[in-house]
């Protein structure tokens, strides 16, 4: 690990005891170096007890975990963040409860990963900490879960791939969510009809434009009239596609990557990202993307957001482990290399895992820790710190994952 004024510990698990926040502890204590030197936090010293002996059994020969109680108040923050080198959070919604620990994290230079996929309020966060950040060389990762990694890193996988094999940047990328068999945790349903309550219409929608979260713009995407209108489209090894829930927050996620990785040169010049999802049909295709698209005013209606939010699970709460250990996420990408040619190159990447997908949140907070307790010395000195994305982390987070079990995988295609 990267040499570093010494700290009592390595890692802070914040939120332990929420549904994600113990399966990220069950993951650290599974798969983690056995002499990591890590708490878990929280308000509640009963119920963290309560999840350290539950770890016990699954791990006698690793060292337990301390356990750290504070509030959401900046003195019990400021003192929480002052003990580690890296902070995951996984108290959310985010919008609600994660803006104070940032700022404690920023001002103290304590390292930082969330699970959030509220796009609104990273915007926030960026405009406000990103600065301060870099300057006191703090490593901000919001984003580190199921609804942005695979996406950030297939994009860059075929960036690297592309770069390496042609010597070329990237002309476009087609992402698809091939496949997902989840069901949803109370706080996940939580966080989306709060975010309504919270955010303007308006403020969502500037936060879901393609490079609302770059440091600068890029291209204009050259989507087609069908597909704006109705959302359709056809990609050869994807199948037929429809606007994807996830594809505007992810678009900014990767964007901001391509800007924050040598200033768009590693993706090239002319990048452009699209994400959908994979489609039985073009009917089904098209009713989905009506769906998605008005969603965000549908939740824009107070009296729907009320009777909405007494149906849902409560935050705390998820799948039953049995079906969600039956759980499957896939996604797939096709990268063009950007040739000037009537059949440039093009290359696929894929990322698959069988398992609990909240599980497999847990599984991308820790390792994303432990590749910034690693390489914190070449993460701050190529970026200095500040608000960063997944593939910010680059290749060996990708090796990481890989080694705990997500296949992730890059591949020439055949010329057309």
């Amino acid at each position: 690990m990267a040499t570093t004024t010494q700290k009592e510990y390595d890692i802070i698990l914040f939120g332990a005891t929420g549904y994600t926040g113990k399966l990220c502890a069950e993951h650290i204590t599974l798969t983690l170096p056995t002499d990591l030197k890590w708490a878990v936090a929280g308000r509640s010293a009963s119920k963290l007890l309560s999840i350290v002996e539950e770890l016990k059994s699954l791990n006698r020969d690793r060292q337990q975990p301390g356990i750290e109680t504070a509030t959401l108040s900046a003195r019990d923050l400021n003192t929480l963040v002052k003990k580690t080198r890296v902070l995951i959070n996984t108290v959310g919604p985010y919008h609600i409860y994660g803006s104070p620990v940032i700022e404690a994290c920023v001002k103290n230079g304590t390292h930082y990963v969330d699970a959030t996929g509220e796009t609104p309020w990273v915007l926030e966060m960026i405009k406000k900490h990103h600065e301060t950040a870099k300057a006191n060389n703090a490593i901000i990762i919001p984003e580190v879960g199921v609804e942005s990694v695979p996406s950030d890193l297939l994009a860059l996988s075929l960036a690297k791939f592309i770069r390496a094999q042609y010597s070329v940047g990237l002309k476009e990328v087609i992402c698809s969510l091939q496949e997902m068999k989840a069901g949803a945790s109370g706080g996940t349903l939580a966080t989306l009809l709060s975010l309504s309550d919270h955010y303007s219409l308006r403020k969502i929608g500037e936060s879901l434009s393609p490079w609302a979260l770059s440091p600068f713009r890029g291209p204009k995407s050259s989507k087609s009239l069908v597909t704006k209108i109705f959302g359709l489209r056809f990609v050869r090894l994807l199948g037929t596609l429809t606007t994807s829930p996830f594809g505007a927050p992810n678009t900014a996620i990767v964007q901001r990557s391509w800007g924050l990785l040598d200033g768009g040169d590693l993706y090239g010049s002319n990048f452009n990202y699209e994400e959908y999802m994979r489609t039985s049909g073009r009917v089904t295709g098209v009713g989905l993307h009506f769906a998605t698209t008005l969603l965000p005013l549908a939740l824009s209606i107070a009296p729907l957001r009320w009777l909405l939010k007494r149906l849902v699970s409560a935050p705390g709460e998820g799948p039953v482990r049995e079906m969600a250990d039956k759980d499957i996420l896939e996604y797939r990408a096709i990268g063009t290399a950007d040739q000037d040619t009537s059949h440039p190159k093009k290359a696929m990447s894929r990322l698959r895992y069988e398992g609990s997908i909240y599980y497999l949140t847990g599984l991308f907070l820790a390792e994303a820790a432990m590749v910034i307790l690693r390489n914190e010395d070449e993460i701050t000195k190529k970026f200095g710190g500040g608000v960063l994305t997944p593939a910010t982390l680059g290749k060996p987070y990708i090796d990481k994952l890989c080694d705990a079990g997500v296949i992730i995988e890059a591949l020439a295609l055949p010329d057309e």
